[in-house]
């Protein structure tokens, strides 16, 4: 039995939402798991941020933690939209430690 005849049926016998984590896991697995983040060596310092501005996620969660509404930071930013806030949100949740260094970086400059 070849691998791609086992994964099929080990799919089979996975409920809707399992067969959905994987899903995820397999996008994520495949690259640009995250299309509305990018990072560029000349850009912000590396530093991700959301695609088409300078405005790195760290600003954006560290806004978050600090009380600002979601409102709020789009009308302080008006080059991005909910979608890019979701985005931010979603590359924080899996590059926690990444975000919060760059964070603490920041206030200490």
């Amino acid at each position: 039995m070849s691998t791609i005849q086992e994964a099929e049926k080990l799919l089979t016998a996975l409920t809707r939402a399992e067969k959905a984590q994987l899903l995820q896991w397999v996008v994520r697995d495949l690259g640009d798991a995250f299309p509305g983040i990018e990072s560029t060596a000349d850009v912000c310092g590396g530093e991700p941020r959301i695609v088409r501005t300078r405005i790195p996620v760290w600003v954006l969660v560290q806004s978050k933690q600090l009380g600002i509404s979601e409102a709020d930071i789009l009308r302080a930013y008006p080059t991005i939209n909910a979608e890019d806030l979701a985005n931010a949100w979603a590359y924080y949740r899996s590059h926690h430690g990444e975000i919060e260094q760059q964070i603490r970086e920041n206030e200490e400059a």
